[in-house]
């Protein structure tokens, strides 16, 4: 099954996420296979970023976004967090403070995008500021329309300047996420992920159901395409994320760059300190 074409937004699609199931697991594929598959992708995932690295052409930037308890620090421990961080970078958005909230919304995403031949992930994204803000009523109904544009502006001006945008949406039933809820509680090792916030956000439920059908609608765009993971089953959502990563990387057809230097006049210098170590070590 190709992920890619099962799992994209089309541009101009309305999503309705009741009808998406946040359970499904391809019938053709096992846990086991589905392990052992995602460990081959990781490791073709670091070639690929490699490559990318040493051509310094282009650049890639993930956007993860789910609902708490979704699983955005999972695909990054599990799949995108086995790139090189020597040229992969992580970038987390919480509610912004005073120096963020000061300049213009995409100023605090923007400091953190790309450079040619690097990785960015973000971790909550831009798209906070037409899903949260939307929810609570922060900005008036006409300011957050004029925003979707300017999401799909701005990701266009990326792609333009040879950033490549994937977009992730980390979908889980209601039941899932309570379930989860649950073993942060049991779990004293999870304990530093609740937030006073859960339970509270957990009531906007619909609202927050709504709001990311209004953008996964409206900024899924053919150079900058939206992902729905169904990700209450924690190894097929890894699966999922790296087959379509992998896959858009190798779509990029990235070839490492031709070498500057005498490759004979280098092999010779290689021969002759060759040489000299068996004569030195007789």
């Amino acid at each position: 099954m190709n992920y890619s074409k099962r799992f994209v937004v089309e541009p101009g699609a309305r999503v309705k996420l009741h009808k998406i199931d946040p359970g499904y697991i391809d019938p053709d594929v096992t846990e086991k296979d589905a392990l052992a598959e995602t460990k081959k992708l990781c490791k073709r995932l670091r070639e690929l970023q490699a490559s990318l690295y040493s051509e310094k052409q282009r650049s890639v930037l993930i956007v993860l976004q789910a609902l708490d308890t979704g699983g955005k620090d999972g695909v990054i421990n599990h799949v995108l967090g086995t790139m090189n961080p020597l040229s992969c970078r992580v970038a987390s958005f919480k509610k912004p403070g005073p120096q963020e909230a000061a300049h213009n919304y995409l100023w605090r995403v923007s400091i953190f995008l790309p450079e040619k031949g690097e990785v960015v992930i973000f971790n909550r994204s831009h798209y906070e500021d037409v899903l949260v803000v939307k929810v609570h009523d922060l900005v008036p109904e006409d300011h957050l329309v004029k925003r979707y544009h300017q999401l799909n502006s701005f990701e266009h001006f990326l792609t333009d300047n040879d950033t490549h945008v994937l977009k992730f949406f980390l979908h889980i039933s209601n039941d899932e996420q309570l379930r989860r809820f649950k073993r942060r509680l049991d779990d004293p090792q999870r304990h530093c992920k609740i937030s006073d916030a859960d339970y509270k956000e957990r009531k906007c439920w619909d609202a927050y159901t709504e709001a990311y059908e209004e953008a996964l609608s409206r900024c899924s765009t053919e150079r900058a395409p939206w992902f729905i993971i169904p990700s209450d089953c924690k190894w097929f959502r890894n699966l999922a994320v790296a087959r379509i990563v992998v896959d858009c990387l190798e779509r990029l057809e990235i070839r490492p760059p031709i070498a500057t230097v005498d490759l004979e006049a280098i092999h010779k210098e290689y021969e002759d300190a060759a040489q000299e170590a068996v004569v030195r070590h007789g």
